[in-house]
């Protein structure tokens, strides 16, 4: 199984437009320890000629174009990607979507109230079908299925409830699978690897599926858990917006530490992450135990 990061970043990208924290200003400055980011997004295939992606924002154009082995053809209007794995309904990861639509045929794979919400609050299958063929398929928890003939076997996990903003606290139902992660083996050399690029909390289920797999892609949005409320941006702490900081007793970055995997990668890392600086001391450590943060660009086989 081939793996290509597409985007590494958090929903705006980085830096952020509108954004003049310390580390976009330095970013934009050319701060060499600096690299902008995309929004997350990963590309895995069997054998690299078929594809699927792994969430879709609306970067997908330039990512595609950036990875040869997404160009089209050899026919006309021939594309090597056949599905797209959402893991929720955030915008940064379905709205790409949308620029996928020209007379394409795609799988896409969600939770069944991603599925209801793209249908009713934000109405994007309504809005595709005069354009694509587009099958919408649902992917249940602890429900494996399987990808290019089955040559990759994935099985969808809950990760948690929290409903996309657009859906409104209605929405918002105990256990519901808003946020799922994404579980993949190659059949053929058994390898596995695991996305997961909103984590609410640090669960058995997360556990058992991180069990075992070679490499692993995990939620690195936020440093600290009030690092939004320190900067004076927002109110709210990484909990409120279903992500569980990298740093800290609660944090992801000692529990990854202690998990065997041969590559584990931290994707959807806020502009704001002081992480992002190669330099920094915080970087310095996540090296020191082992773990590494996505990159745009980096490949790997499992």
């Amino acid at each position: 199984m081939i793996i290509k990061v597409l985007g590494s970043a958090a929903g705006g990208g980085y830096p952020q437009w509108n954004c003049a924290c310390p580390n976009c200003k330095r970013a934009r400055a050319g701060a060499p320890s600096l690299r902008a980011r995309r929004n997350d997004s990963l590309a895995v295939s069997p054998d690299g000629k078929r594809w699927a992606l792994l969430n879709a924002g609306p970067d997908v154009c330039l990512q595609t174009e950036a990875y040869g082995p997404l160009h089209p053809g050899p026919s006309l209007r021939e594309s090597p990607i056949q599905a797209v794995l959402l893991t929720d309904g955030e915008l940064d990861h379905t709205t790409g979507l949308l620029q996928l639509r020209q007379s394409a045929s795609l799988e896409i794979y969600a939770p069944p109230p991603v599925l209801s919400a793209l249908s009713d609050e934000f109405p994007l299958r309504r809005i595709v079908e005069p354009y694509a063929n587009f099958r919408w398929l649902e992917a249940q928890p602890e429900e494996s299925f399987p990808l290019f003939g089955g040559e990759l076997a994935v099985c969808p996990f809950y990760l948690g409830d929290k409903p996309p903003r657009y859906a409104g606290a209605n929405s918002h139902q105990d256990r519901a699978a808003w946020v799922v992660g994404y579980r993949l083996t190659d059949r053929l050399t058994g390898g596995v690897a695991v996305y997961a690029p909103g984590i609410e909390t640090w669960s058995p289920t997360l556990e058992q599926h991180l069990d075992g797999a070679d490499c692993l892609f995990l939620d690195g949005t936020f440093w600290h858990g009030d690092e939004l409320r320190s900067l004076g941006v927002s109110d709210l702490v990484a909990a409120d917006m279903g992500h569980l900081p990298v740093a800290g007793p609660h944090g992801s970055a000692e529990r990854l530490a202690r998990l065997p995997a041969r590559r584990k990668v931290y994707i959807h890392v806020n502009n704001t992450n002081p992480m992002l600086d190669e330099s920094s001391p915080e970087r310095h450590r996540l090296t020191e135990l082992g773990i590494e943060v996505g990159v745009d660009g980096m490949e790997m086989e499992v």
